[in-house]
């Protein structure tokens, strides 16, 4: 498919670009490209950036900077600050934000689209933001505004764990795990009253009973819980979702939402009742998602979200990081106040003031 840009000015050899600062003319211009079936990826979806807008940052300008040479496109979405500064078009609800592409662009040919954008966004901003990047985003990132004259300064910004589970069902998973797990599991199920019910589809009670459990738990205020349904409901209809409660003597006392699509499980959020701890239901309740999900979906991957907490290591194989990339134009005034205030803040903090 070919994305039409409104406002195209040509950059050298038909390579165009432009800033677009409708979402909707960004959705009609990418022509379907960044819809399901297309892009594998969740976060690299119109629909996700339709969301995060209706919902988390309604008042915030959309921008997008868009380059296109023939067939391929790519694009950077962005939140306009203010006072020519940027930031990634993410949430906390975003685990892993990209430069989003047309399906199978040479990978010379998306470091010279994303080389290109890089210089178009100096004409508007002086610091962008981008975060949170995996690994190889981040250095692709930097290598294509470096290009471009920005400077960059990269930090490690959340950890990220992960389950390498191609062609295993759960039992081949459950073999692997530390004794102590599979010990405290076992012990637990015994004489348990903690029942478990797992939706494929949207349920407004199941929902309910996520909500009512979220709320009363450890966890923060939830950001936009009008996101989260939005989003639940989006994947109910398609299929993906997997939405876990668990129950004791009929109360929720424990749930957990997953996404299940390419390959990928993703365990979107999580909670359970601390006044619940010593019947174990959120051990439980993972117990009999992935046990559900590694013999139903028989994904290549699961994917714990970003965030180090402890007992992720206990159910996953490897801890991996994502970046948050700080990028200054320091030929322009805003660059260098924003550049000059990052680096007094750094040095604050180093020397504990």
């Amino acid at each position: 498919m070919t994305a039409h840009f409104p406002l195209i000015e040509p950059d050298k050899a038909h390579l165009e670009t432009a800033l677009v600062a409708s979402l909707e003319a960004f959705a009609h211009d990418s022509a379907g490209v960044l819809a399901r079936g297309v892009q594998a990826g969740l976060y690299d979806r119109v629909d996700w950036l339709r969301a995060t807008r209706d919902h988390i940052w309604p008042d915030s300008p959309f921008v997008v900077a868009c380059a296109r040479q023939g067939a391929d496109a790519l694009w950077l979405p962005l939140r306009d600050c203010g006072k020519a500064r940027a930031r990634s078009f993410a949430s906390w609800y975003t685990l892993a934000f990209a430069p989003l592409a047309t399906p199978g662009c040479p990978a010379d040919l998306r470091a010279d689209l994303l080389a290109a954008i890089a210089k178009r966004l100096r004409s508007r901003f002086g610091a962008i933001t981008l975060w949170p990047l995996e690994p190889e985003i981040s250095a692709e990132l930097q290598a294509a505004f470096r290009r471009a004259g920005w400077l960059a300064i990269e930090r490690i910004e959340a950890a990220h764990w992960v389950a390498h589970t191609r062609g295993e069902d759960f039992d081949a998973y459950w073999a692997r795990r530390a004794s102590k797990l599979r010990n405290t599991v076992r012990r637990r199920t015994k004489n348990s009253a903690v029942a478990v019910e797992i939706y494929e589809t949207f349920d407004a009670d199941a929902w309910a009973a996520y909500e009512t459990v979220y709320a009363s738990s450890w966890k923060p205020a939830e950001g936009s819980p009008a996101f989260l349904r939005a989003f639940a409901e989006q994947e109910g209809a398609a299929g993906t979702l997997r939405l876990g409660i668990a129950r004791r003597d009929g109360r929720p006392v424990a749930a957990q939402f997953w996404t299940v699509e390419n390959g990928i499980a993703t365990i979107h959020k999580l909670a359970h009742l601390e006044s619940e701890r010593e019947h174990s239901p959120g051990t439980l309740l993972s117990y009999a998602m992935f046990r559900h999900v590694l013999d139903q979906d028989r994904p290549d991957l699961l994917d714990y979200g970003n965030g180090d907490e402890p007992y992720k290591a206990e159910w996953m194989d490897e801890r991996r990081e994502r970046y948050r990339l700080r990028l200054f134009d320091l030929r322009s005034l805003s660059g260098i106040a924003a550049w000059m205030a990052a680096v007094g803040k750094a040095a604050r903090s180093r020397f504990g003031r």
